[in-house]
Parts: C-alpha cells; structure tokens; sequence
C-alpha cells in the first residue's frame, strides 16, 4: 500500500486508534497491520469506503455483530463469483476469436465479418 493510501485510510478513520510517536508519525503494531491488509482485501472484494466504514463499525461491536459481517461478506463473494464468470466467458471469446482467426491465417477457414457487408456469412 502506498503512503498515499495509508494515510487516506487514517484520514477516513478506517484505521482505528492510530499511534502516534514523539514526533507525531503514525505508528502501527502487528494489529495494526494485520487490520491494514484486510482493508486491502476489502477494498479488491469491491468494498467503496462507505461500505468499508460499515463494516468497520460492526467489527468494533464485537462479537454481537458477526452475523451481519458474514452477510456483507457472503453478498461481496456472491458478486466477485458473477465478475469471475463474466471474465471467464470474455477469455472464452478471446480464445474462440484467436482461435478463428489462426484458422483464417492458415487458410483453414474462410475468413468472414459481421461487420463488412461484402465478407457477411
């Protein structure tokens, strides 16, 4: 994570009880850390900031709250599975594409387009 970043999160609040040393620099412990990295993951999950803070304030509640913290989990899984099948099927294209023009390359296939009249199938 870059300083930029880091600093933003502080700033944001999503860096809970931040330390500060004698000359006013932020200090981190291993919780601190550890807190830091799952913000990272958070943030790829495709968590906004609001949603980060959300979930920040439940984790503050303890224990009491991790029914509604697997809940946010669960939805950010569900959505992340539906970009991943969507990718899937965009690599599969590519690779039927490629796989068209290497046939139309090597004479194989005869090339044709969708969108030249004149090479329409």
């Amino acid at each position: 994570m870059t300083y930029e970043n880091l600093k933003f999160y502080c700033n944001e609040g999503l860096v809970p009880n931040v330390k500060r040393d004698s000359r006013n620099y932020r200090v981190f412990d291993e919780h601190d850390i550890k807190w830091i990295q799952s913000l990272n993951c958070l943030k790829n999950c495709g968590m906004s900031i609001a949603e980060m803070k959300q979930y920040l304030t439940l984790c503050m509640k303890g224990e009491a709250s991790i029914p509604e913290r697997k809940k946010i989990l669960a939805d950010k899984k569900e959505a992340l599975l539906r970009s991943i099948e969507g990718l899937q099927k965009a690599v599969e294209y590519i690779d039927w594409k490629q796989s068209f023009y290497d046939d139309a390359l090597s004479g194989k296939t005869e090339y044709y387009s969708n969108l030249v009249p004149e090479l329409m199938k």
